[in-house]
């Protein structure tokens, strides 16, 4: 790798950069790609420096991710960062295989019939907001949401739900900035034996729950294997209340700056499709993912060896001035059939269907209740545990009827 990059190795790897990456987009993005480290903390608690070439423009982000021959998902080592999500980490065919598994249980009937149930859970977690008050946001909604849905989908108890979040943010936390070394693997190993009673318990007692779903699945005509079965648990764990509580909460943060667009969505529902739809390209919950360069090749004249690991910044790629004109600007009528949100090609997000309705059941329910909403009496804080994601850890408003 090219090692005349150390400015712009400090800016990507400082954490301060990723609770507002946006300026560091546009100030490096003529340059990319180019070399970044940041360190991670692995599961065991050993740090380890990940060093990456950072894809910015959106050309460069979308070719590395509709190209898996040439950028690959596969990352050696990986499972020692945390269970390896499966899917995620597989390239075809088996990720093919495996996609194909899992869209049997995921399927748009099956979300279509949550509809009603979530509605319900939705509005009782406003039934709870105190009117006028400043309260956090993601603690009283924009988590719980996500959480009780696909704990529900996979058939977890209502008690088991405090311990989802949990996990969820240690498997997360790379920087180590919320949770310790010891705290993370503490967590981590609580989740993986739950899991594995959990689908053992399955196995006797087949339900209609995802994760029957996945023990009672084959592939070749072969049950998957335990590590297999926990790798689909850890993913649908993850993948579904991350995103979800991400995209809910970074929405919610525009809206209250923008008090005439409140009113507008109050008064045409049909803008509220679009809304998400901006948030997702303005303030995406994924920031960047991985990759690791299977073969010597090039972009923009810069030479990438084999075995190096490629950044694709999907944030960075959503606000490319050559692909979205005024970039920085929020607009409901922008062309958003390309942004990158939920990623491109093969991997594209399983759940973006779910994260959508779950998100336009919550604006709806809110826009129902109250006139405006404002900022809370606390500054918000930013998740800074991981750069591969963006939202909030707290998100103070306050909801005017």
């Amino acid at each position: 790798m090219n090692t005349e990059q150390a400015p712009l190795t400090q800016v990507f790897g400082n954490t301060e950069t990723w609770q507002n990456p946006y300026p560091a987009y546009r100030e490096f993005r003529a340059r990319s790609p180019f070399v970044a480290e940041w360190p991670v903390v692995l599961l065991s608690g050993e740090v380890r420096q990940v060093r990456a070439w950072m894809l910015l423009k959106y050309d460069h982000v979308n070719g590395a991710l509709r190209d898996p021959a040439t950028f690959s998902s596969q990352q050696y080592g990986a499972e020692s960062v945390g269970p390896k999500l499966v899917m995620i980490s597989d390239d075809p065919p088996r990720h093919d295989i495996l996609r194909k598994l899992i869209n049997k249980a995921f399927t748009n009937r099956r979300i279509s019939e949550l509809v009603p149930w979530i509605k319900d859970v939705a509005g009782q977690l406003l039934d709870e907001l105190p009117t006028g008050a400043s309260i956090d946001a993601v603690n009283t909604f924009t988590m719980p949401l996500p959480v009780q849905v696909i704990a529900r989908m996979m058939g977890i108890p209502g008690e088991d739900q405090t311990a989802f979040r949990r996990w969820s943010d240690a498997l997360v936390a790379f920087s180590g900035s919320t949770f310790t070394p010891e705290e993370r693997v503490r967590n981590g190993m609580e989740m993986l034996d739950y899991f594995r009673k959990t689908s053992a318990a399955r196995r006797e007692n087949l339900g209609g729950d995802l994760i029957s779903a996945v023990v009672d699945a084959e592939v070749d005509g072969k049950r998957l294997e335990e590590w297999e079965v926990l790798g689909f648990c850890v993913l649908l764990l993850v993948a579904g209340n991350e995103t979800t509580t991400n995209l809910m909460s970074n929405m919610l943060n525009i809206l209250v700056d923008r008090p005439a667009l409140w009113r507008r969505l109050r008064e045409n529902r049909e803008l509220v499709e679009s809304a998400i739809e901006e948030t997702l390209r303005f303030d995406s919950p994924v920031q960047m993912l991985t990759r690791r360069a299977t073969r010597d090749t090039e972009i923009d004249g810069q030479k990438i060896r084999e075995g190096e690991q490629v950044a694709v910044c999907y944030g960075a790629a959503n606000r490319d001035p050559a692909m979205f004109p005024d970039p920085d600007t929020f607009l409901l009528e922008r062309d958003n059939s390309r942004h990158l949100g939920f990623g491109a090609g093969l991997h594209y997000c399983l759940g973006a269907p779910l994260a959508r309705m779950e998100a336009a059941i919550m604006l709806n329910a809110m826009l129902d209740r109250y006139s405006s909403i404002e900022r809370g009496a606390e500054p918000s804080q930013r998740q800074i545990a991981t750069n591969l994601l963006y939202g909030f850890r707290k998100l103070p408003l306050k909801f005017i009827a």
